[in-house]
């Protein structure tokens, strides 16, 4: 599965020519599998631990860090959910690519809720940073290869 730097890559990349659409099907599924597991994640906390009262839910995410990233993050996932479909990649053009780099920020905010919510346990948080940050940086040599391979044609 993770045979070539090149499949790293694109696993992160943005969409663009170089992605095939199966690739770019299965990006989709997956963040639209994420926000599926950050709305359950955030329906649990809201109806087991508060059951739907909204007084104290508002005040921990005023008061609590790790709640108010980790309910920032689900909120930057909406526009994500919204414009995941090809019609609204046709209608937003480049915009589109502007709005899903959001993603990058979200994984970010994703691991600083894991990190921060955990009192004690630190290990399992540090290797999802650890993953976040190899990806980020395949990434930036992905980009900075392409900047390159455009500025020599």
């Amino acid at each position: 599965f993770f045979s070539s730097r090149r499949r790293h890559t694109r696993l992160v990349s943005d969409w663009s020519s170089d992605v095939c659409s199966s690739d770019l099907k299965y990006r989709r599924m997956l963040g639209l599998f994420a926000f599926f597991y950050g709305t359950l994640h955030l329906l649990t906390y809201i109806g087991l631990d508060y059951q739907f009262n909204l007084d104290p839910i508002i005040d921990d995410v005023l008061n609590k860090k790790f709640i108010f990233i980790g309910f920032a993050a689900w909120l930057l996932m909406l526009p994500l959910v919204v414009t995941s479909n090809q019609k609204m990649v046709l209608i937003l053009k480049q915009n589109w690519k502007k709005i899903h780099r959001l993603s990058y920020l979200i994984g970010i905010f994703a691991v600083l809720h894991f990190i921060w919510l955990s009192k004690t346990i630190f290990f399992e948080p540090l290797i999802y940073l650890i993953i976040l940050i190899t990806l980020l940086t395949l990434r930036l040599d992905f980009i900075k290869f392409l900047l390159k391979k455009k500025s020599v044609t």
